[in-house]
């Protein structure tokens, strides 16, 4: 086999062992295999994130959200001073009940788990 024949071939088996590698790289990182978030989770995120900036009556500066296939995480502290302390403005609602509200209306939300602080 001539030198330039087997250039060739080796060239070829690089391209397709490069194709496979990449192609499985793509996968693991669509699927979160790689230790990253999904875009679907990264979006529900954000969307959530901004509703809950947008809620007037809760305190975002205090909390954080995390979503995994649908199921969104808020952790934080609930103190809102501007809130009446625990209670909505108007005291009709605590704030985690206007909170879980606010985040089950964002499209994508199946479920909604909380970790928070309650403090005076």
């Amino acid at each position: 086999m001539s030198a330039k024949v087997r250039g060739q071939i080796l060239g070829g088996v690089a391209r397709v062992a490069f194709a496979v590698s990449a192609t499985l790289a793509l996968t693991a990182c669509a699927s979160g295999i790689a230790g990253g978030k999904s875009n679907v989770d990264a979006a529900l995120e954000v969307r959530v994130t901004n509703a809950i900036e947008n809620a007037s009556d809760l305190p975002a500066d205090s909390l954080s959200v995390d979503a995994m296939d649908g199921i969104v995480r808020v952790t934080g502290s609930l103190v809102c001073a501007d809130c009446g302390g625990m209670l909505t403005p108007g005291g009709v609602q605590t704030i985690q009940q206007n909170l879980g509200a606010v985040v089950r209306a964002v499209p994508g939300v199946e479920r909604v788990e909380f970790d928070l602080e309650n403090r005076p």
